[in-house]
């Protein structure tokens, strides 16, 4: 699918998406793959490079994941990190040393670049992040040792013949202050052209999806939201005419969002057919509490509305604005845990007989942004914060009536106004308001209040995968709080949610 790709094996190290970023920053586009992927499978002509990532498990103990060696025998140069390098030191008949305690935390290496590809031109001492037990202690035949610590005496080592790199530090984390620079070592070994961008990717994304759909027809969910905006002007752009977009308004979606998007889409020549579904959805939640229930219901219900909506336009295929983060968490690619089930990923009943068109899938969020820049989609569109498929009924905790949902909408417009009229809009990655299930004494004027409870949420994120919350100054947060009490009848206390993720989900359902 691409010019040039490297593949990432994922062992389970929570460093693994790091490694993916920071090769897409340099221009290299990766891709994480599980680590029972064989050679055959990542193997083909856009193949440039393979990284073996950290993991936590021990090589040296019966069960752990392996290696394919036939990986080895590819003919691009591998980066083993941490309990890669320790796979291929073990495998290849080096020597490792078992560990009683793990080393965690900043080290400093002396590092021999004269001798070494990926250290050419870095200090002689530099400073590292080390998070391992195991170690090389002594490097298999054909390998040189290319750095040390005192107490790792292979930190780093590479068969300069072979084209394989081992090292025990994790050059992808910022406390290694030359994991850049090495990681562009590396990309050079691989003879990478470092071209990776928004608009590359648009040309051969319009390709594979002309050549995937050929005469055929997509129809897409657009909830205008970026990532299903951006695949919209994607798959517009390579089809045309063969694409209909499907807009369905199932009564749980922000404050006037059918009319907003409506209006951002009025420039574009799309085909889109607007769907007021509210009193279908909201009946059919009434007297649902549990969380992953309301997700599914409504997860259900949008297909079966969709489905019937679609069934009008006959297409062959559904085009989704998956992103690579929405991947991860809801496949457990390389381990990684299922925190979520209503991404759009999978889950298609076997009677709409569509194939899938995804052609966001490969991307984190940022790059989604850049990509719908480059389509032209408007500034403010673009950066819109993201928002959950099954709309507020995951800030809605508790039952789901017309009167909360009210509520909470126009609780919400406040709040996202006062952000975007501060400027803090643009430095949050995502805001909303959240109506607690409970209710609260309060005094307003000389009368007493019995109302509910609504929280703020505002988080800055890097891709989502991992979110702090963003620190809002006090005297917009008050006025906000005031703004919200005095104006949304039904509502008379006002918090503000500092937990990070993790510990919590950036949603609440």
């Amino acid at each position: 699918m691409h010019h040039e790709r490297i593949a990432i094996i994922d062992y389970g190290s929570q460093y693994t998406r790091l490694i993916t970023r920071r090769l897409r920053e340099l221009g290299a586009f990766g891709l994480v793959h599980n680590s029972g992927t064989t050679a055959a499978e990542i193997a083909g002509p856009d193949l440039r490079g393979v990284i073996l990532s950290g993991g936590p498990n021990s090589v040296l103990e019966p069960g752990a994941p392996e290696l394919d060696m036939a990986i080895l025998e590819l003919g691009v140069p591998v980066l083993g990190i941490c309990y890669g390098q320790q796979i291929i030191a073990r495998n290849l008949g080096g020597q490792l040393h078992r560990a009683t305690s793990r080393e965690y935390g900043k080290a400093e290496i002396q590092t021999f670049p004269e001798q070494s590809v990926l250290l050419e031109g870095l200090p002689h001492i530099q400073q590292v992040w080390m998070s391992h037990g195991d170690h090389v202690e002594v490097a298999p035949p054909g390998f040189t040792v290319t750095a040390r610590t005192p107490s790792v005496p292979v930190a780093a080592m590479e068969d300069a013949a072979r084209r394989i790199y081992g090292i025990q530090f994790h050059p992808e984390v910022t406390h290694s202050a030359q994991g850049t620079p090495l990681l562009l070592n590396f990309l050079r070994s691989c003879g990478m052209s470092l071209d990776w961008n928004a608009g590359n990717f648009i040309e051969e994304k319009v390709r594979v999806i002309r050549q995937q759909v050929g005469q055929g027809t997509v129809v897409l969910g657009l909830s205008g939201g970026v990532d299903s905006s951006v695949a919209a002007l994607l798959l517009h752009k390579a089809i045309g005419k063969q694409l209909t977009c499907v807009f369905v308004d199932h009564g749980l979606m922000r404050k006037d969002e059918m009319q907003q998007v409506q209006a951002y889409f009025a420039p574009f020549e799309l085909k889109v057919i607007w769907v007021n579904a509210a009193d279908e959805f909201l009946g059919a939640l009434e007297g649902i509490t549990d969380p992953e229930q309301k997700r599914k219901l409504i997860g259900g219900k949008f297909i079966e509305v969709f489905e019937r909506e679609a069934g009008k336009v006959q297409a062959d295929f559904l085009g989704q604005g998956t992103t690579y983060p929405d991947v991860i968490e809801s496949s457990g690619i390389g381990g990684a845990i299922l925190v979520k089930s209503h991404h759009n990923v999978g889950g298609l009943p076997e009677r709409m007989r569509m194939q899938l068109v995804e052609p966001l899938r490969e991307l984190f969020k940022d790059e989604v942004r850049a990509t719908g820049l480059a389509l032209g989609l408007p500034q403010e569109m673009n950066q819109r914060h993201p928002f959950p498929g099954p709309g507020l009924a995951v800030r809605l905790p508790g039952t789901i009536t017309r009167e909360r949902v009210t509520i909470l909408q126009n609780a919400d417009a406040i709040f996202l106004q006062e952000l975007r009229e501060s400027g803090w809009y643009a430095r949050t990655s995502q805001a909303f308001a959240v109506l607690l299930p409970v209710q609260t004494v309060g005094i307003m004027g000389d009368e007493r209040t019995y109302e509910a409870i609504c929280a703020l949420r505002a988080v800055t994120s890097e891709d989502f995968m991992t979110a702090d919350w963003a620190r809002l100054p006090h005297e917009l947060l008050e006025k906000i709080a005031q703004r919200i009490v005095n104006e949304v009848k039904g509502i008379n206390r006002v918090l503000f949610d500092i937990t990070s993720k993790p510990p919590a989900t950036i949603e609440y359902e």
